[in-house]
């Protein structure tokens, strides 16, 4: 069966090119030269200008959220007060009884509010997994509210032919995910790595921020538009077809005549978004925080979120400090010998323990997924020691009774500093799928507002304050031996 799969998804081992997605970016130089203004201190970090919008704002139009309870709380508060828009983009909706009071929440808030709009785009595999699924879940309210709300669901154009007749459930989302988490009210919007269900809400701690700033949120909500174009749109009798301004499925017709019109919707909103914020950013002169938003969808060939992570991994100065968190130890090749040869900066490196990972415990080979993320890590950490790099670099991992572990994103503090200048946060590993094969968006935050980098900072405490250093438990952790040889062959595709 094992080397059945292979065969089955070797073709797909190759992402589309990158091209001169973000060429098109860096052709009008002289808009940005200034970098941060009135924050001298933040111009090493000034090259993001170059690289992707910027949307000034005040860190107290910033809110940290910490707990999941807190995280279900706010996105049930704000979908009973949203007026004009709800945009939820996410892996999957869950099934349960505290989904269900979501949903419920929507249809009160559809009905009381008659100019209120509702898009929803989740993943076609996983959001279809099963007979009670996501898209059970939301019909009623496409064939109640078919004037207001549009469920749509990405379909990887990887997944076709006879790979797609063949491939059962579960083994089908190898090839690929839309696996963004952005939830947005009004001028609103929440970042995270949360998906939408039960463990999320409860026990399985993530990262979120609330963000209020109206261009951020009219950002984000064209951008998820974008994606539903040539996402699948649910009818409601249920059906699944082309949504009105497409006109070729993801699964049928040549798979790069797709990728290219997909990639092309994606790269031309981003160069129009790059450049009106580039010719806006001197007018908010009030601004302490800036936030740049990153885009990651390998399978249409945007490579951007990655570009941005590894450059800043590069440009990490001596005497600065890294804090690296990932749900699951997957870096991919790239990352690791940059942070090997390239980041001069002291790094710490958070990830779940086996206990408290996801998939512990799991039936049949996913439960020997903890073990291969054990392996891995073991991996980076011997070559590590091989490179005499291992004095720099500190594993930690998280574990906390009775939860599992799903943060990720990254703190960086420059030269001297005792609290963070930058964050990233969102839906990125930092691994392969989150490269290659999922779609993915993070936000790069920098301030110079030392009241939200106090934030930050309790932040980052509260998840390293429930993990233990880990370089000797990763090195005699015992790993099957079948996990072994997966790991080898599939490391790609987890």
């Amino acid at each position: 069966m094992m080397l059945y799969l292979r065969r089955l998804f070797s073709q797909e081992l190759t992402p589309a090119t990158q091209g001169d997605f973000l060429g098109c970016l860096q052709q009008t130089p002289s808009l940005l030269a200034t970098g941060f203004s009135g924050a001298p201190a933040l111009e090493s970090l000034s090259w993001l200008h170059n690289l992707a919008p910027c949307f000034p704002l005040r860190g107290d139009q910033i809110q940290v959220i910490h707990e999941p309870q807190h995280f279900y709380e706010t996105l049930v508060q704000r979908i009973g007060r949203a007026k004009r828009r709800i945009v939820l983009a996410s892996l999957y909706l869950g099934t349960g009884q505290l989904e269900n009071a979501v949903v419920q929440t929507l249809r009160h808030s559809l009905e009381k509010q008659s100019a209120l709009r509702l898009n929803v785009l989740l993943d076609f595999n996983r959001g279809t997994r099963g007979a009670l699924n996501s898209k059970t879940m939301l019909l009623p309210l496409v064939r109640d509210f078919a004037g207001q709300v549009q469920l749509s669901l990405y379909h990887t154009p990887d997944l076709r032919g006879m790979t797609k007749r063949l491939a059962p459930p579960r083994w089908n989302e190898l090839l690929g995910l839309q696996h963004m988490k952005v939830y947005l009210f009004d001028d609103a919007v929440i970042i995270s790595g949360a998906n939408l269900s039960n463990d999320y809400f409860t026990n399985r701690q993530d990262r979120y921020i609330l963000i209020e700033d109206k261009p951020l949120a009219d950002f984000y909500a064209q951008f998820i538009e974008r994606v539903q174009e040539f996402s699948l749109a649910v009818a409601p009798d249920a059906s699944e077809g082309l949504h009105r301004n497409w006109r070729i499925l993801p699964y049928e017709g040549t798979k790069e005549q797709f990728i290219q019109l997909a990639r092309q919707r994606i790269a031309d909103f981003l160069q129009e978004t790059f450049q009106r914020q580039a010719g806006m950013r001197e007018q908010n002169l009030q601004a302490d925080t800036w936030v740049f938003p990153l885009l990651e969808m390998g399978q249409i060939g945007i490579h951007h979120d990655s570009v941005v992570t590894k450059r800043l991994l590069s440009s990490c100065v001596t005497g600065s400090r890294l804090k690296l968190a990932t749900g699951y130890f997957n870096l991919t090749q790239e990352y690791m010998d940059t942070l090997t040869h390239k980041c001069l900066a002291q790094c710490s490196i958070l990830m779940a323990h086996p206990n408290a990972n996801g998939f512990q415990g799991a039936k049949g080979p996913a439960g020997g997924i903890p073990a291969a993320y054990s392996l891995i890590a073991k991996s980076f950490y011997e070559s590590l020691v091989r490179r005499k790099q291992n004095h720099r670099v500190n594993f930690f991992e998280y574990e906390k009774p009775g939860w599992t572990y799903h943060a990720k994103g990254l703190w960086y503090y420059l030269p001297e500093g005792r609290l963070p200048n930058l964050t990233l946060i969102g839906s990125s590993n930092f691994g392969e799928r989150s490269v290659n094969r999922d779609l993915e968006t993070q936000v790069c935050l920098v301030t110079a507002n030392k009241d939200l980098s106090q934030r930050l900072q309790a932040e980052a405490d509260r998840l390293y304050d429930l993990s233990k250093t880990a370089e000797r438990e990763i090195v005699q952790r015992p790993v099957p031996r079948w996990v072994q040889a997966v790991v080898r062959i599939f490391r790609n595709f987890f």
